[in-house]
C-alpha cells in the first residue's frame, strides 16, 4: 500500500485526556491549525505542525480545511430490510409511534421483512448501508440485531453482522438486541431469550454486548432486569434503550448493574440524568430519533454540565431515525441540545469510540492509529451548519481513499 502525505490542514487531531471525556474535556480537539499527517500501510505514520519535513507517496494540500478522524457511530439498526415508508404518512396525521407498534407496525413490519429476507441478501443490505455511510464520514460503528424478534432469527442476524464485519473496511462491533419489542404471537418470548438467546450468544461470542428496549408496550423493568442480569452472570456486557417516552426506572437499572451505556434519555428528567452522571456509565443521545418523531430532544447541556459523559450516535433505523448521517445529529445537537460544536464533535468521535472500546485504534489522529479520517469543505464547524449537506469532500479507511471525491486535484 503507497503513502500518502495530507499538507496545509487543519488538523483536528482529537487528542487530549486518556479515556471517556467529561465537562471540559469533551470539547478537547486538539488543533493544529496548520497540520500535515503521513499515511501509510493503514496507518498514521506520522504528523505534525507546519510543512512535513519528508513528505511520503501522494501529497495531497488540504488548502486548509479540518481533517479529523472519521465519526464513530456507537448507536445503529443498520441491519434491516423492508421498508416503513408507508408509515410516515400515520405519524405526520399524529399517530403515536407506540400506537403504530400495536397495530403490527414499527418493529414488527420490519421483523417480518427480515424473517423473510435470504441470508445474502441481508448482509448485501449492511454492505450497501456501510458504503453509503462512508460518504457521510463514517468509519467504525455498531450494528445491533433486534429484528428477530426469536431467538434462531436474532442468531441469524448475529450471524450476518460477522459475516460482514468479516470482510469490512473498519471496525464494525455487533450488538446483541435480543429485547427489543414483544411479539403478541410468542408468549414465551422473554423466557426464551433469557434462557436459550444470552447463553447461545455467550458461547459463540464470549463478551459480546446486549441490549434491551425498556419501555411501555416493549419489555418492562422486571424483564429487563432479569434479561441484564442473566447477560451479567454469563460474562456479557451491558446496554439499555431507556427513558425514550417514558421514564420506568430503565437508567437506575443501568447503573445498579454497570452498564456501559444508556441510550436514548429524552425524558430523562434532573433525577435520572444526575444519577447516570454521578456514574461511569455512558450516556448516548440521539438526536436524529427527537428530530423524526415527535421534536423531544435528550437534555444534553444538562447532562454534560452535571459531568455525564455523553456520546451522540445516529440510531439509523427505519422506523424512528430514517438517517445514516451522525454529522446530521452533530447538526441537531447544537441546534436543539445546547451543546457547543467541539463537545457535539468529542461526543461523536472520541467518546465513542471509547463506548465501543475502539478508543485505542480510532478516534484520535495519532502515530500508529487506523488512518480513518475525512477532509471537510471548511473547518469542523461545518459538520455542524452545513446542515443536509452532500458529506466530506474526501474519505479515507484504514489509509485507503473512498472510490469517490467531490472535488479536483
Amino acid at each position: 500500500m503507497s503513502a500518502t502525505t495530507i499538507r496545509n490542514a487543519r488538523l483536528v487531531t482529537m487528542s487530549g485526556p486518556a479515556g471517556v471525556r467529561r465537562g471540559a474535556a469533551l470539547a478537547s480537539l486538539g488543533v493544529l491549525e496548520r497540520g500535515w499527517v503521513v499515511l501509510e500501510h493503514g496507518r498514521i505514520h506520522s504528523l505534525g505542525e507546519g510543512e512535513p519535513p519528508a513528505p511520503m507517496g501522494e501529497v495531497i494540500d488540504a488548502r486548509e480545511r479540518a481533517l479529523l478522524p472519521a465519526l464513530v457511530d456507537s448507536h445503529t439498526h443498520l441491519l434491516h430490510a423492508g421498508s416503513r415508508d408507508e408509515e410516515w404518512a400515520q405519524k405526520w396525521a399524529g399517530t403515536p409511534y407506540l400506537e403504530i407498534v400495536r397495530r403490527g407496525g414499527g418493529i414488527l413490519s420490519t421483523v417480518r421483512a427480515v424473517r423473510e429476507t435470504p441470508d445474502e441478501m441481508l448482509d448485501h443490505l449492511l454492505e450497501r448501508r456501510l458504503l453509503r455511510c462512508t460518504r457521510l464520514g463514517t468509519g467504525a460503528i455498531e450494528v445491533k440485531t433486534g429484528y428477530g424478534l426469536d431467538v434462531p432469527h436474532e442468531m441469524r442476524m448475529l450471524e450476518s453482522i460477522l459475516r460482514v464485519a468479516a470482510s469490512a473496511d473498519r471496525p464494525v462491533v455487533p450488538t446483541f438486541l435480543g429485547g427489543h419489542a414483544i411479539d403478541p404471537d410468542q408468549p414465551n418470548l422473554t423466557d426464551e431469550m433469557i434462557e436459550d438467546g444470552l447463553p447461545r450468544l455467550a458461547t459463540r461470542l464470549p463478551g459480546a454486548a446486549v441490549d434491551a428496549f425498556c419501555e411501555e408496550g416493549a419489555w418492562s423493568l422486571e424483564e429487563c432486569r432479569r434479561y441484564l442480569e442473566k447477560a451479567k452472570s454469563l460474562g456479557l456486557a451491558l446496554r439499555l434503550h431507556a427513558d425514550e417516552f417514558h421514564v420506568l426506572g430503565g437508567v437506575e437499572l443501568a447503573v445498579e448493574l454497570g452498564a456501559l451505556s444508556v441510550d436514548h434519555l429524552e425524558a430523562s428528567g434532573e433525577a435520572q440524568l444526575s444519577t447516570l452522571a454521578s456514574s461511569q456509565t455512558v450516556g448516548v443521545m440521539l438526536p436524529c430519533c427527537g428530530f423524526a418523531l415527535d421534536g423531544r430532544y435528550a437534555n444534553a447541556r444538562r447532562f454534560v454540565d452535571l459531568g455525564g459523559a455523553l456520546v451522540l450516535a445516529s440510531n439509523a433505523n427505519p422506523g424512528s431515525a430514517p438517517s445514516l448521517s451522525l454529522a446530521f445529529s452533530i447538526a441537531l445537537a447544537v441546534r436543539f441540545m445546547g451543546l457547543s460544536v467541539a463537545e457535539a464533535i468529542g461526543a461523536s468521535i472520541w467518546n465513542s469510540a471509547c463506548l465501543l472500546g475502539l478508543s485505542r485504534e480510532v478516534g484520535s489522529i495519532e502515530p500508529g492509529k487506523r488512518a480513518d479520517l475525512m477532509l471537510l469543505d471548511g473547518t469542523e464547524s461545518s459538520l455542524a451548519f452545513d446542515v443536509a449537506g452532500p458529506g466530506p469532500a474526501r474519505v479515507w479507511i484504514a489509509g485507503v481513499e473512498a472510490p469517490w471525491r467531490r472535488e479536483r486535484t
